[in-house]
């Protein structure tokens, strides 16, 4: 027998279930659309600013008769490019109030890092074979799948960027060792300038 007893409990016990409910909704749109959302916090200027020394670096790497000169001038500018892309980086995301470390912040920057770091013992163990002239289409090919992985979590002109290094890689890798110098000038330097550009002019900066 239903009493008034039980229907009051049933009346009033109702908007609690219904609560936890809307709440339950409410945590999973939210982490759907953390999960659908794309990265803007890549830094366009960062990227004109690391392309513009890449060039400079080219240059001076272009005078340099020493293979190991050449090495070092290029890390040097790999050291100067991810100082800058990590600053102007975290100066966008605070600006734009984005989080860096979860989300797709976070897999931005864990899938275009990872190829990145691949890319350090591959180098030392090339270099330690006197296999120098391999070292512009490998750096030019990881980067670009770094940033094809990385870019799939931002904003659209990224991957695109990627594929470009991608391909300059390749025809790094089946050209003259000695044109590896305009690759890389071409990539990290012509690449990033005009992507950059792309990325300031649309997504703020």
């Amino acid at each position: 027998m239903v009493t008034k007893q039980n229907l009051t409990s049933t009346r009033y016990g109702d908007p609690p279930a219904l609560h936890v409910h809307a709440i339950n909704d409410l945590r999973f749109i939210r982490e759907t659309m953390e999960r659908a959302a794309s990265f803007t916090a890549v830094p366009g200027w960062g990227m004109v600013a690391m392309g513009s020394t890449a060039l400079f670096t080219a240059l001076l790497a272009a005078t340099r008769a020493d293979p190991w000169e050449w090495l070092i001038l290029w890390i040097g500018e790999a050291v100067v490019a991810i100082v800058i892309g990590s600053l102007t980086m975290g100066y966008k995301a605070r600006r734009a109030q984005i989080a860096l470390f979860s989300g797709p912040g976070w897999r931005f920057i864990l899938n275009l890092c990872v190829p990145i770091l691949a890319a350090v013992p591959l180098t030392a163990v090339l270099c330690l074979h006197g296999l120098v002239g391999i070292l512009p289409g490998l750096w030019l090919l990881l980067y670009g799948v770094g940033v094809v992985t990385g870019g799939a979590f931002a904003v659209r002109v990224i991957p695109l960027m990627g594929f470009c290094f991608i391909g300059a890689g390749i025809a790094a890798l089946f050209s003259p060792s000695a044109w590896g110098n305009i690759f890389l000038a071409l990539g990290f330097g012509g690449f990033h300038l005009v992507f950059g550009a792309i990325v300031a002019w649309r997504h703020g900066g």
